[in-house]
Formats: structure tokens, sequence, C-alpha cells
């Protein structure tokens, strides 16, 4: 089994690292160079970068910190947020990032998936998408950082992306994100049975514990922590022990 990766996911507004619950709420957590240069040296795998204000507004401000995180980092980096053009993937990339994710421009108009990973490789293209229940079983995409509805299914969606050329699937479970209550299994499981390319789950990783349990289940490839990490519960090192003593494959 291939060892499962642990990714810091930093939401970024202006010049601070917000977190929130489920997507709300958000306060002021550190500055993005400082945590993502402290969980680069704890060992983290990957590190991702969301522009939670990028779509509102029509444009992406955190380039320059991804450029100055690049200089100093060395660890796969995704950028999110007002990611909308082809253009705007090659400025991405050009900062320094490795990856992409895209959600509302996606959403807005499916054939940019297969435009940018025919241009850039489906392992540049990572499909974001925001899950909220709405039905046992059913869940509906978000975008705009969960601002707005868009009626589409997400186990539809997610089939449709990896047809269109996306490699990686991060879901968000907005119902979880911030509670630090656990992961939500059901919908990782779901969309770990729809789709063939590898899933990242995020939100609601209170404890390594509640990793275990995702990682066990066979329901994601890798896992995406913020609060855990921002507010220091646990450090990297730690959380990566605990995966190790419950015998889940980890990036050493």
């Amino acid at each position: 089994m291939s060892p499962h990766r642990i990714i810091a996911r930093l939401d970024i507004k202006g010049p601070n690292v917000i977190k929130g619950i489920h997507l709300e709420g958000l306060r002021i957590v550190g500055k993005p160079g400082e945590l993502a240069l402290r969980y680069y040296e704890q060992g983290i795998d990957e590190i991702i970068y969301m522009d939670t204000v990028a779509s509102l507004y029509g444009r992406n401000s955190i380039l320059n910190v991804v450029e100055e995180a690049a200089r100093d980092i060395f660890v796969p980096l995704t950028v999110g947020g007002g990611i909308r053009t082809v253009d705007d993937i090659v400025t991405a990339l050009r900062s320094g990032a490795d990856k992409v994710a895209i959600n509302t421009a996606a959403v807005t108009r499916p054939e940019f998936i297969d435009e940018a990973s025919r241009s850039f490789g489906s392992q540049c293209i990572v499909l974001s998408v925001e899950a909220k229940r709405r039905a046992p079983g059913k869940w509906e995409a978000l975008t705009d950082n969960g601002r707005e509805t868009t009626g589409i299914d997400v186990m539809e969606w997610i089939a449709e992306a990896e047809q269109r050329g996306a490699g990686e699937i991060l879901i968000t479970s907005v119902d979880q994100e911030g509670t630090k209550k656990g992961a939500d299994i059901d919908l990782f499981s779901a969309v770990r049975q729809r789709v063939s390319i590898p899933v990242i789950g995020c939100g609601g990783i209170g404890k390594p514990m509640d990793a275990v349990n995702a990682f066990k289940r066979n329901a994601i490839d890798a896992i995406t922590c913020a609060s855990i990490f921002h507010y220091n519960t646990c450090t990297v090192p730690q959380f990566k022990a605990v995966l190790a003593e419950h015998d889940v494959p980890i990036r050493q």
C-alpha cells in the first residue's frame, strides 16, 4: 500500500491565515509564511494554500505568499482560490506552485478541467469540492468558500471531473469543517468508491485517531489538517507517530 500523505491546509485572507467552523466565523490564527515553514520543518508532506476570498473578489492575492514559500519549502505546494483560466495556472506554477485546486471556475465551466489537464497534465489539477449533506447519502457541491449553492450532486460531479482529466479530488466536508469532531467517513467513503483517482479528505480532524479511522476505512489517500496544527493540539511528528503506531503507512 502506498504511504498516505499528511497535508497542512492554510486558508488565507489578506495577509493572514484564518480558520472557522463550517467555513464561517473566521478568525486569524497566524501568518502564512511562519506557519508553512513550521510545518515544513516538522515534516509535513504537502501544503495547500487556499485564498478564501479570491472567487468573491475575482482575483488571487496569495501568489506572492507562495513565491516566498517556494524559496525555503521543498514539499509539493497546491494553490487554490481564484484559479479561473489557463493563464492563472501558468502564473501559479511560475510562482512556485506544483498543483492548482479549482472549484468555482470548474463548476461554472466544466470544460476548464479539460483545458487545464491537457495543458499541464492531470497530476497538476486538483478538483476542490465543498460538500454539504442534504439527505442520507446525498451531498451538494458549494462554491465561493461555501457561500454559494449550486444544486450539483457531489457524486455525479466528481465522476464527471475525473473523466474530464482531474488528477485528484480534494473533498471538504462543510458539515465537519472546523468542528474537530472527526472525519466525515460516509462522505469520504462515497467519494472513494466513485472515483479511481486519489482522494484528499478535509474537515473535522481534531486528533490523530480521526485520521487513523479514515485511513483504516480506506476512505481517503491523504488527509488535510488545519486546526489541529494551527492551535498546537499536536505537532506533525506527534501526528505521524500515532498513525505509525496504528500501522498506517505514512511518509517519513
